[in-house]
């Protein structure tokens, strides 16, 4: 489970990130949502049976960007590390 931030739509699509990342062992780190800013940490998991089915940093920031366009429009940057 990630930390929640003061934005419940934000806290739905991390929730929902959270649960597709933790599937191959991953996770996100503490979230900072500062104003239109969210920066995350992305932990990658490890699937030595399948290494591609691990999501990539830029897959994460990927469906992050994407999921934020609709559920939390007010994020305008996403930085994840």
């Amino acid at each position: 489970m990630v930390e929640s931030t003061s934005d419940a739509k934000v806290d739905f699509v991390l929730e929902q990130i959270q649960t597709m990342v933790s599937s191959e062992g991953g996770t996100l780190g503490t979230p900072m949502l500062d104003n239109e800013i969210l920066k995350i940490e992305y932990i990658p998991g490890v699937n030595e049976e399948c290494p591609e089915c691990v999501p990539s940093l830029e897959m994460v920031t990927q469906f992050l960007t994407a999921s934020l366009r609709i559920h939390a429009p007010h994020v305008t940057a996403i930085e994840v590390s």
